[in-house]
């Protein structure tokens, strides 16, 4: 399979996160447990849920040479104790984006998610792989 070049990589990123604020709300990262869907297009078990993260209106701070960060998400509440194997990137129209596998593509301090605690992204870097 053809590779794009990294520009070609990084303008396609910079439209994946151009389409975050696509929509009348603001784009959410939802963790999850359990097993990742084939893909954006099947639903994820909301029992698999475990906290939500909204992102600002606009969600892109800056585009870097090598990645594109976005702004920090709100702090919000853990609906459910578990371990986050998974999240699901949505956009301000609420339609699946992304989803990204934790450890991989989401690093944490601590993927041990207890129901009440504070989450909080204070930095997203979106980077081509």
């Amino acid at each position: 399979m053809t590779e794009p070049s990294h520009v070609v990589k990084m303008i396609m990123l910079q439209a994946m996160a151009a389409s975050l604020d696509i929509g009348d709300g603001h784009a959410t990262m939802v963790y999850c447990d359990g097993v990742r869907p084939l893909s954006e297009e099947v639903l994820a078990d909301p029992s698999a849920r475990l906290v939500t993260l909204t992102l600002p209106k606009p969600c892109i701070k800056q585009v870097n040479e090598n990645s594109i960060e976005l702004y920090p998400s709100d702090a919000a509440v853990a609906i459910k104790t578990s371990t986050a194997t998974w999240a699901r990137l949505y956009n301000a129209s609420g339609q699946a984006v992304i989803d990204l596998d934790m450890g991989v593509e989401i690093q944490l301090d601590n993927y041990e998610i207890v129901l009440g605690s504070t989450q909080q992204l204070d930095a997203i870097f979106i980077e081509p792989e």
